[in-house]
């Protein structure tokens, strides 16, 4: 059976959902690569959903044919961590519902992103990626460029892995 996939971009009434499906892919799908001592202080962090980003206009959400949310992320042109080069973009907040993965869901919103960013004059895409997500973000072309310790909060640090995409390496 072929999943329909439609895509869109994602608006502020769209917090709740978002919010939800954070909160059921992050716990489970970084369970195997990070010890519990991290996610516990992690999860509640990253796991809700940016207004910001909600209304920023390059953040998209894949739903099924019945609405249902598959997956969300997006970019914007400004790193999360402060300045950046202006031909640089930054992915945000990406994540799949556990029952979509290897079904082409993410591939189509990172394409989607990859090529959004590429149209508004973005030559890089920049990736504070999850240790889980790595292989996901090498298979859509994305260099590792190596570990990073993103600060969530003051005394508090997650583990991650910085990566980079060339955008003109990017088909549609």
């Amino acid at each position: 059976m072929t999943r329909t996939i439609t895509l869109r971009i994602a608006n502020a009434g769209d917090l709740a959902t978002v919010d939800r499906l954070l909160s059921r892919s992050y716990p489970q799908l970084l369970a195997p690569d990070y010890p519990p001592s991290v996610l516990v202080l992690a999860v509640p962090r990253i796991a809700r959903a940016r207004p910001e980003l909600l209304a920023s206009g390059t953040y998209f959400l894949a739903e099924d044919s019945e609405g249902r949310l598959l997956a969300a992320g997006g970019w914007t042109p400004s790193a999360p961590t402060g300045d950046s080069p202006r031909d640089t973009g930054h992915v945000r907040h990406v994540a799949t519902d556990p029952d979509a993965l290897r079904q082409g869901v993410g591939r189509a919103l990172m394409t989607r992103v990859m090529l959004d960013a590429r149209g508004a004059g973005m030559l890089w895409l920049d990736c504070l990626s999850t240790r889980t997500a790595v292989p996901f973000y090498t298979a859509l072309g994305f260099r590792t460029l190596g570990p990073i310790e993103v600060q969530l909060a003051p005394g508090i640090s997650f583990p991650a892995v910085r990566m980079m995409a060339d955008l003109a390496r990017v088909a549609p």
